[in-house]
């Protein structure tokens, strides 16, 4: 193993948290290496546990945000069928489905900058119904609420927030411009101070760098997120990134690696464009990563839960439910 490599694994194992210039270093390394030391961190910190997640889309379409990358945006011309917040019976009705193939967390995820007060009312009948009937995780995607909001959906039951940074603050302003970084990041400060626990992360192939990449995972460590997404953007026609190039698996390993370098302990969550990748993120779970979204994705295909059980199963993964 490369001498600097086994180092920099070596620190992480005994504890010492690394800065950027090392994870830019590690973005350098032999990739075969790189992935297998990153593995081994996840092995120790994280043992076989993996975190499966399913989500639907509660509200589709009508967007009022400009980020470049999303079929929902109202700025955009794609081909998405709009719908308002799904009934209670529908959202019940799939997270008995997910909860009866053995999916733990189950995540409600909605268009727009952020559920209206009667909205957030209305869901939380719905996470309460769930939690009654099933015995599922419940997350939440609705956007930029405040504590208030929050500490509403924590009374129903739900116990988890997801709002994605997206990318670096350096590059966010590329990316969407109708809201800010600083307001993302007041919406994740706001759940956890409302007593919920946050999943954040990013998309790769925005057109960012390995750097923006890296100061996004070294801002959602200084944040406390555990739970961290890592899209790979599927470049969707009408929007401004419908000509941009998809990562190659080896791109993604190296990405997931040098985040489990940086956040040893977090759940790494492959997400929206695992699909597009020939393995379906086989390899980037021997890289690092221990999570995923099964199903289908907001506005595209995904991979059936069977499909993932018996590939987590094939790696020695054991599908756990962990709330925090």
């Amino acid at each position: 193993m490369n001498t600097k490599l086994k180092e920099l694994k070596n620190r992480v194992l005994n504890g010492d948290s690394l800065g950027k210039e090392e994870a830019l270093s590690l973005a350098e390394m032999p990739l075969e290496e790189l992935c297998s030391a990153a593995d081994e961190i996840r092995r120790v910190f994280c043992g076989s546990r993996f975190d499966l997640c399913t989500i639907i889309n509660g509200k589709n379409g009508a967007c009022s945000e400009n980020c470049k990358y999303c079929a929902q945006s109202s700025y955009y011309s794609t081909k998405i069928q709009g719908y308002s917040l799904l009934s209670g019976e529908k959202l019940v009705e799939q997270a008995q489905y997910n909860a009866s193939r053995g999916v733990p967390r189950y995540s409600i995820v909605t268009s727009g900058k952020r559920l209206n007060s009667r909205e957030v009312d209305q869901v939380c009948v719905s996470i309460r119904e769930i939690r009654k009937q099933t015995d599922v995780a419940v997350c939440v995607s609705f956007g930029l609420l405040d504590e208030e909001a929050f500490r509403k959906i924590k009374g129903a039951g739900a116990v988890r927030v997801h709002n994605n940074l997206e990318s670096s603050r350096n590059y966010f302003p590329n990316v969407c411009t109708t809201h800010t970084y600083d307001d993302k990041i007041a919406t994740l400060k706001a759940a956890q101070t409302a007593g919920l626990s946050v999943c954040s992360g990013g998309i790769m192939g925005l057109g960012e760098s390995m750097e923006d990449r890296i100061d996004l995972a070294l801002t959602v460590r200084e944040l406390g997120v555990r739970s961290i997404p890592v899209n790979m953007l599927n470049p969707i026609p009408g929007t401004p990134y419908e000509k941009n190039k998809r990562l190659t698996t080896e791109e993604m390993c190296r990405i997931v690696a040098v985040y489990r370098f940086l956040v040893p302990d977090a759940y790494i969550r492959l997400a929206g464009g695992r699909g597009l990748m020939p393995d379906k993120g086989k390899r980037c779970f021997q890289s690092g990563a221990n999570a995923a979204i099964t199903g289908d994705m907001l506005t595209t295909g995904g991979i059936t839960i069977e499909q993932d059980k018996r590939m987590l199963k094939e790696l020695g993964y054991e599908v756990v439910r962990d709330c925090e």
